[in-house]
């Protein structure tokens, strides 16, 4: 053999002796378990729709999965938005984003844990679910919390009083949550419960919802609504009830102090109370001398802050000179025509202009008459 060949056939001989042995089997991916993955979700999502009568729910699905390892081949985590649909209420369905942790089991995939990702919270995510119906409500509650029944029957009420300034181009009808605690009441609104213990109830848009037609709830905070009289509770829900109504004429250029003291003066219409009933802590200040200068600014009604009582009874007073000078109907078209005038100029010189066009009178001139009713309420 010659030299050449005889290299060629050691070299032939190390290479077959280097050859690997066959390759191990890949791991299973994540990913190659999506469509059992995506069947449990499906099962979990039908038993939620079809699960207890007082959680009537039109629709439920699990959407947007992302499958990741969880430490272990039997574990996988997920993340997904369930998209939940409340029946007569939500025209869309309220996204709640979710995380959830699988373990394998003999027979397939189970669900161990689910839990938010972010965002408010799932009614049922507090606790045990119970419902009432109105004529014009839905509350739900969660066990442990003030009886569902006795603001259902505040919201009829509420719906009817909205509906004869307001008209009945809006859902006519009220989403109510009660949380069991003031805790729960501020998950729900992803805050701090301290600064929101003096509120009786929020109107939130829930998340996922398209702006002209928001899945709208009102939230009770059960320790302050329950705190309330019968006539004051009946103030909250109509209140609320008018920021659900007037939602599609709401725009970022509206100030609180009007979206705000509309829905205070048509909470408190036809109630018989006076001026300083209405505003105790406004005229106590001005009876003391201390005077507001101007229109309370968005951000004199921050939840927590000093002296947003003042504020609201300053929104009201204000709201209350326009209806009563130029009729609750004008002060309802003021409103929506300010949500109408859209951007382009700001906000002054839009309500400048939208004042001149409805109460024939600027935006200057309607605040001095404003400063003048308030320093009535010393007199």
């Amino acid at each position: 053999m010659s030299r050449r060949g005889a290299l060629l056939l050691a070299a032939g001989g190390l290479a077959q002796l280097s050859l690997p042995g066959a390759a191990p089997a890949a791991p299973a991916r994540a990913a190659d378990h999506r469509a059992e993955v995506e069947a449990l979700l499906a099962g979990r999502a039908r038993a939620l729709a079809a699960g207890p009568p007082a959680l009537p729910l039109a629709e439920a699905g699990y959407r947007n999965l992302v499958l990741g390892p969880a430490g272990a081949p039997d574990r996988l985590t997920v993340t997904a938005e369930l998209a939940v649909r409340v029946a007569g209420y939500d025209e869309y369905p309220v996204v709640h984003p979710r995380r959830l942790t699988l373990l394998r089991a003999a027979d397939g995939w189970r669900v161990e844990r689910e839990e938010g990702a972010g965002g408010p919270p799932p009614l049922w995510d507090l606790g045990t679910v119970t419902a009432v119906r109105g004529e014009r409500a839905l509350v739900l509650g969660v066990a442990g919390g003030p009886d569902p029944a006795g603001p259902a029957a505040v919201a009829d009420r509420a719906v009817l009083a909205v509906a004869e300034l307001w008209g009945t181009g809006w859902a006519n009808r009220l989403l109510l949550e009660v949380p069991a605690t003031e805790a729960q009441f501020a998950r729900l609104l992803e805050a701090e419960p301290a600064a929101w213990s003096a509120m009786a109830a929020v109107t939130t848009a829930a998340p996922g919802a398209p702006w002209h037609t928001p899945a709208d709830r009102v939230v009770l905070n059960p320790q302050a609504y329950g705190g309330l009289s019968d006539f004051g509770r009946q103030v909250v829900i109509t209140h609320e009830a008018v920021h659900v109504a007037t939602r599609a004429d709401t725009r970022a250029w509206t100030p609180l102090w009007l979206s705000e003291g509309v829905a205070d003066w048509t909470g408190y219409r036809g109630s018989g109370r006076s001026p300083r009933q209405i505003a105790p802590e406004l005229a106590r200040d001005v009876a003391a001398g201390r005077l507001p200068s101007a229109l309370p600014a968005d951000q004199d009604f921050t939840a927590g802050a000093a002296g947003i009582a003042q504020a609201y009874e300053q929104a009201w007073l204000a709201c209350e000179l326009i209806a009563r000078r130029h009729g609750p109907e004008r002060l309802a078209a003021l409103y929506r025509a300010v949500g109408a005038a859209g951007r382009g100029s700001g906000r002054e010189q839009l309500l400048d202009r939208v004042f001149r066009a409805e109460l024939g009178l600027g935006l200057a001139e309607f605040t001095g008459l404003w400063l003048a009713e308030v320093r009535r309420l010393g007199e």
